[in-house]
């Protein structure tokens, strides 16, 4: 996995996370749901690198 898209996954990870707790702290689920949904995206994609780079080897 190249350190750029280590960065950009550890990025949107993050802004996940402050977008679930923006939306925890204004009890706006709607906002808290898409933080998740964002992280967990970020999380399949660092998993698919992972994958991609042990066929490599």
């Amino acid at each position: 996995m190249g350190t750029q898209d280590k960065l950009r996954n550890a990025a949107e990870k993050a802004q996940g996370k402050v977008k679930e707790a923006t939306g925890r702290a204004t009890g706006d689920r709607v906002v808290e749901a898409e933080g998740r949904g964002k992280q967990i995206k970020s999380d399949l994609k660092q998993a698919a690198e992972k994958i991609k780079d042990a066929g490599k080897d």
